[in-house]
């Protein structure tokens, strides 16, 4: 299947689920495909925006990278830059949050912004604090 999809001219008709699901699989198998996996990483970087992507999708496809240690520095930089932009994190789970820092760490990527954006969600400032109801 891994070579089918190698082929195709473009990712463009697959659902960001599938694309994340695609690469999640094979990690989860224990099975690195280097020519999938670039595949993939190139399609990703390729989108004029990420909004299309849910959290999952973000955790689910850097978690696959991590996972084979299949670098991509732009996919890296891609979906870290993506996640900053966001008002919020609330809609990311706190698994989605530890895996995304997890695989950026074990990637040894480093993109502070993101780092502190993550920090900053999960430990807010005894104002915020004050301010929940």
């Amino acid at each position: 299947m891994a070579d089918r999809i190698v082929q195709l001219d473009s990712l463009g008709s697959f659902e960001p689920r599938y694309v994340s699901n695609i690469v999640w699989a094979y990690a989860a198998a224990g099975e690195s495909h280097p020519k999938l996996f670039k595949k993939v990483a190139d399609h990703v970087v390729r989108q004029d925006s990420l909004r299309e992507f849910e959290p999952q999708h973000f955790s689910n496809i850097v978690w696959a990278f991590a996972s084979t240690g299949e670098s991509h520095p732009k996919l890296f930089k891609k979906v870290a830059d993506h996640i900053v932009q966001q008002d919020s994190l609330s809609p990311f789970k706190g698994e989605d949050l530890a895996v995304i820092f997890w695989a950026y760490t074990t990637m040894d990527v480093s993109h502070s912004k993101l780092f502190d954006k993550i920090a900053n969600y999960i430990f807010p400032t005894s104002e915020e604090i004050n301010e929940w109801p």
